[in-house]
């Protein structure tokens, strides 16, 4: 991604039009967008009929990582090489103003533009699963048992290649028109977050699963996850 973004632009597809003023182009406001997330939409077009399709996915350096079943036409199709697109989207705040007009929300998005390879590699495949499970819960993936080969088999993992990508955001207070300013409204941003909810152990847990943390019956690290987010 460094190489492409640095790079002048072949193409105005990823360009800002509306807001230019918004927009950000360089390496590290489009990784922590990325790095924010756990859902992108991955847009691609088969046979004249648009999909998008949300997934999991997983930032590997400046590239990035989806996975999903070899049944899925989604991976069969992007898998060949097809174009197509990969956005993110974090909503931070309600923009309520003094007029419909200038209502808003402040965001940070993302849109990547690129094609997708197909991971083969048995050890190439392994890690980028763990890597996948990491962005769920840091160090995750060293706790637990490694996909096996009849795993492996039924599962495509693509690695999203990026040619093209650009962030927009806002953030701050609703812009009212001056004369909207005497309407005694309430006027303002509503903040909003996702937040983790207390970890809820399985039914079928192990009784000595997490025997030596400090901290039951919820592991550390679940815990110092929810607080991160």
């Amino acid at each position: 991604m460094s190489a492409v973004l640095d790079r002048p632009a072949r193409g105005s597809r990823h360009r800002l039009q509306r807001m230019p003023e918004r927009a950000r182009y360089d390496v590290e406001a489009v990784r922590a967008v990325l790095d924010a997330g756990l859902v992108a939409h991955v847009g691609f077009v088969i046979e004249a009929q648009p999909f998008v399709i949300p997934m999991l996915y997983a930032r590997d350096g400046d590239e990035v990582l989806l996975h999903g079943s070899v049944a899925s036409r989604l991976m069969k199709t992007l898998a060949e090489g097809l174009p197509c697109c990969l956005s993110v989207t974090h909503v931070d705040g309600l923009v309520l103003a003094r007029s419909h007009f200038n209502h808003s929300m402040n965001y940070r998005s993302a849109v990547l533009f690129g094609r997708a390879t197909l991971i083969e590699g048995p050890g190439e495949k392994r890690a980028a699963l763990a890597r996948l499970v990491n962005v769920l819960i840091p160090r995750r993936a060293e706790l637990t048992r490694e996909a096996d080969a009849q795993e492996l088999a039924a599962t495509k993992i693509l690695r999203f290649v990026v040619e093209d990508a650009s962030v927009k955001s806002r953030s701050g207070p609703p812009e009212d028109h001056p004369d909207d300013l005497a309407l005694p409204v309430w006027a303002g941003v509503v903040p909003l977050a996702m937040h983790a909810g207390p970890p809820e152990p399985a039914e079928d847990l192990h009784p000595d699963a997490d025997a030596d943390d400090p901290t039951p019956p919820h592991p550390a690290y679940v815990l110092r996850a929810r607080a991160d987010t």
